[in-house]
């Protein structure tokens, strides 16, 4: 890491006893100017969290959008680290029974839903701190690529981001040591429990460069800060349920995502990055208002349509909340998942396949398959945006 490439108001570079430059950062929050354009962005996003905060507040059953919402995150975040896993196949990866047979990309997807599921969850005991932390990294890590990196951890030795195969004094930046990065976390940790005079959405997007300039594991970094970001405006109370994820955004505009990161720690250029993510939220918050009315409007569609059958089973009804959760179905999955006989199951499967809303997705004689196809689609179909 060169020291001449690091003027910054975020942090120093300083040569450590073992001849390598690395980054401190100095404790939130640093002076922002409040230009005009940054104000816009921000009141914008603003208004449109409040917007997918309220609709989150109407549901009658929010998980037939935060269940979705929660796995295209977790693809998309987890591209970004290098991933190859589509939604698609996280959803016929967790319609199976058996969840050892999965790739392994779609293993590390599989843990980051179970890391954000149980982070939100873990946030009514506990508020965002290390201990949240290294709870959530553990999951994540959890018998995937990266085991090594001790799960649930802090790192005991230094690390550094660069090119494949390069060396500490080789690499584009390289965090605090061990020592310093423990009091880097401590502050950060502080300064997320102290009052702030920051407006929240700008005090969320000084917290995940913090954290980022910080990384304090060994791998994984990229993905627990983003998971703070959704964790952070929940805790706060600015969405009411889990629907904003910012990690499509990220990965859309990758290289300007970690160009705006280095260039604070570089230039304290923290006006650009605010802004982008205050346009990551935006762009993301609009979305997902657009979504949910697609969404709901498609569930009231299907329940009409069993509604008008004759004899409804009652399993009929529950495929159709169901395949909202996973527009993948497994009869002897379910089967099991609700303690119903396989035959009942079936029939409520066969009633849908009636209806035009379920298809046969393999031609196996046993373990079949079934898709929603139109909901598969509006659940994994690209944004043009970004």
């Amino acid at each position: 890491m060169n020291p001449k490439d690091f003027r910054s108001d975020a942090g120093r570079c300083i040569k450590t006893p073992q001849e390598y430059w690395a980054f401190f950062p100095n404790p939130l929050p640093p002076r922002i100017q409040y230009h005009a354009s940054l104000i816009n962005i921000l009141s914008e996003a603003d208004r449109l969290l409040g917007e997918i905060s309220g609709t989150g507040r109407i549901l009658p059953n929010p998980y037939l959008l935060i269940s979705p919402y929660i796995r295209r995150e977790a693809v998309f975040s987890s591209k970004i680290e290098g991933t190859q896993a589509s939604l698609s196949d996280l959803f016929f990866f967790e319609s199976t029974e058996n969840e050892e047979a999965g790739a392994p990309d779609v293993k590390e997807v599989q843990n980051y839903v179970r890391a954000i599921e149980y982070g939100i969850k873990r946030l009514k005991d506990l508020p965002i701190s290390v201990r949240l932390i290294t709870e959530i990294h553990k999951i994540l890590m959890d018998g995937v690529r990266g085991n090594y990196a001790e799960p649930g951890s802090l790192r005991r030795s230094q690390n550094w981001i660069g090119p494949p195969g390069c060396t500490l004094n080789e690499a584009t930046f390289v965090p605090p040591p061990v020592e310093e990065m423990k009091k880097a976390l401590s502050d950060l940790e502080k300064y997320l429990h102290a009052v702030s005079e920051e407006p929240p959405l700008i005090q969320c997007a000084l917290m995940h460069y913090q954290f980022e300039a910080i990384h304090p594991f060994l791998d994984g970094n990229g993905r627990i800060g983003r998971l703070l970001i959704t964790f952070f405006l929940c805790e706060r109370g600015f969405l009411t349920q889990p629907l904003l994820y910012v990690s499509a955004f990220f990965e859309k505009n990758r290289d300007e995502y970690y160009s705006r990161l280095l260039s604070v720690s570089q230039k304290g250029d923290w006006q650009g990055w605010i802004e982008f993510f205050l346009r990551g939220v935006a762009s993301q918050a609009k979305d997902a208002i657009e979504d949910s009315k697609k969404i709901l409007e498609v569930h009231s569609e299907y329940r009409k349509k069993v509604e008008g059958l004759k004899k409804t089973p009652e399993s009929a009804y529950r495929l159709v909340d169901e395949i909202f959760l996973n527009p993948v179905v497994s009869i002897s999955h379910l089967s099991k998942k609700w303690g119903m006989a396989f035959n009942s199951v079936k029939t409520g499967v066969q009633k849908l396949i009636e209806l035009g809303i379920l298809k046969e997705a393999t031609e196996k004689k046993r373990n079949k398959l079934y898709v929603a196809h139109h909901l598969m689609d509006l659940l994994t179909t690209p944004k043009k945006g970004g």
